[in-house]
């Protein structure tokens, strides 16, 4: 239940944080795989890579071999060597055609025989490779030539070719799913099998560039964007499971924990721990001249952010978890210490009401607390009242029975609390030994007004008179209720007529300036207030 009336904010670090503890184990995973898929994926593209240059390497040592047994044939006549070029065509799956070239022209084809073009050794990367968009026989269509020429003539020598479609299945097939490109000098083919000029676009992800060792070209490998997380919704569903369901876990254990932490009991502990809760005191009069006969002790929290707390707040929930029992030591021994060094500004025989419960009767544990409470002051000087509640049952048991025995001869006093309004009332006059009866203020406040309350009024009088009790009046705010109880003999009464509950300072301040007193509290001055 609230201990205050404040409610917490809605975007308060305690609602927040299980939110973060949940969402980290799930953010701790994400971050794992996503680097264990980041070098999966580059160690793939690496190796893809690396297959896909050893592939193209095997298709130009084809080339390599056909180009050089051809070499020695370079500057013969056409017709005396076109045989042995269409021959290295049958030889060698990979080789598309074959030429020779002389004095930097093309003199010689497998497919047309004589020819006439001219050949440049700057169009061929190291003098070697041209990565070609199609020729005259096949424009469009992606061509890979590959030329030598004789160590002794530099203008002299051989031009094998492979089809791009040889290059588009290496790509394709080694590379699947991944972004490969065949990139030889200023031109590069993708999967596409066009060729591009220029140089290829780098891959979003595990963007490799490998260099073949032997021949003039490299290979760029990599994958799109999408890739890393497509691969990790494929391999990991199950952990991705695991790491939602221990984020919810960690998240509830979280918010259990705060509220563990922040609970009424744990704030209630820290509350007694700090010395929070501070005796305030309402007079109680007595008949006649209506002067000071006593004060009941109300526990009030002193909140270090809510300021002052009404003890309606956390009361009922000190009682229902029995943390009451060590709040009422502490406000009694805090009484004692504030009233104990100004003894001489109460009458002899000055009641002080503290209430109990069925906790404090449950061992005699309190007996220890009465006298404690008393030994702080003069012998005769106060009159110690407990004062029953009946929030829970007191069951009258032997250790009840005992306890209240024993106070009563210390001489402390019982009172029955709230007298008329709870189940057990009368049953407490049957079963224990009780000294004063205290009115319901509901029974005060229907003085002259409701019929059938003023005679359940005049009955707990009169029954209080035929059982030798003393009586007290609580909630009197007028006039005519002050009367009416003096008229039918109430011995005392209480109420905001007469005081307010007030702190220890001002009750000492008050006593002080009463007619006959003459001890102030030190460092203080005289408040005039009624009583």
């Amino acid at each position: 239940m609230p201990l205050t009336a404040k409610r917490p904010s809605r975007w308060s670090w305690r609602t927040l944080l299980p939110w973060g503890v949940g969402v980290l184990p799930l953010l701790c995973g994400l971050a794992v795989m996503r680097w264990q898929t980041e070098q999966e994926l580059q160690a793939n593209s690496r190796a893809t890579a690396k297959e896909v240059a050893r592939h193209i390497e095997d298709i130009l040592d084809s080339l390599d071999a056909a180009a050089h047994r051809l070499l020695p044939k370079a500057g013969q006549p056409c017709d005396q060597v076109q045989l042995e070029l269409r021959i290295e065509l049958t030889r060698n799956a990979f080789v598309r055609s074959t030429n020779l070239f002389d004095h930097h022209r093309l003199y010689c084809t497998s497919l047309y025989g004589d020819f006439d073009e001219p050949v440049k050794a700057s169009d061929y990367t190291s003098g070697q490779l041209w990565l070609m968009n199609g020729n005259s026989v096949t424009p469009g269509q992606a061509l890979l030539a590959y030329r030598v020429n004789q160590p002794e003539h530099n203008d002299r020598g051989a031009i094998t070719t492979v089809d791009g479609r040889h290059l588009l299945t290496a790509l394709r097939l080694i590379g699947a799913g991944n972004l490969v490109k065949l990139h030889v000098g200023n031109h590069w083919m993708g999967s596409d099998g066009q060729v591009h000029d220029g140089d290829p676009p780098t891959a979003a992800i595990a963007a490799i560039q490998y260099a073949s060792t032997r021949y003039p070209f490299h290979v760029h490998t990599g994958y799109s964007e999408g890739k890393r997380a497509a691969l990790m919704r494929s391999r990991y569903p199950a952990l991705l499971s695991l790491l939602l369901m221990l984020g919810v876990v960690a998240g509830a254990a979280c918010r259990w924990q705060i509220r563990r932490a922040s609970s009424s009991r744990n704030e209630l502990d820290r509350a007694l721990d700090a010395d929070e809760f501070v005796p305030y005191f309402q007079p109680v009069v007595r008949k006649g001249d209506y002067r000071w006969a006593g004060v009941e002790v109300l526990m009030r929290w002193q909140h270090p952010r809510e300021g002052l707390v009404r003890p309606d707040l956390f009361i009922p929930y000190a009682e229902h978890s029995g943390q009451i029992v060590a709040m009422t030591r502490s406000l009694m021994l805090h009484t004692a210490q504030a009233l104990a060094p100004h003894a001489a500004l109460l009458e002899d025989g000055f009641h002080i009401g503290v209430n109990i419960t069925a906790d404090h009767c449950r061992d005699l544990g309190l007996l220890d607390d009465c006298q404690t409470f008393l030994q702080h002051f003069p012998p005769g000087r106060v009159v110690l009242t407990l004062e029953l509640t009946e929030r829970k049952l007191i069951e009258p048991t032997p250790i009840t029975l005992e306890l209240f025995e024993k106070l009563h001869a210390m001489g402390v006093m019982i009172a029955l609390d709230d007298f008329g309004t709870g189940q057990s009332s009368l049953n407490y006059l049957r079963q224990f030994n009780v000294d004063y009866l205290k009115i319901d203020q509901s029974f005060v406040a229907m003085i002259g007004g409701d019929a059938l309350s003023l005679h359940i009024l005049d009955t707990i009088i009169e029954l209080s008179g035929k059982l030798a009790l003393g009586i007290v009046a609580e909630g009197v705010e007028t006039e005519v209720q002050r009367d009416y109880l003096a008229r039918h003999g109430v011995d005392f009464q209480q109420g905001y007529l007469f005081a307010r509950p007030m702190p220890a300072n001002e009750l000492l301040l008050a006593l002080a300036a009463r007619p006959g007193s003459s001890q102030l509290p030190q460092g203080s001055t005289p408040e005039i207030m009624r009583g």
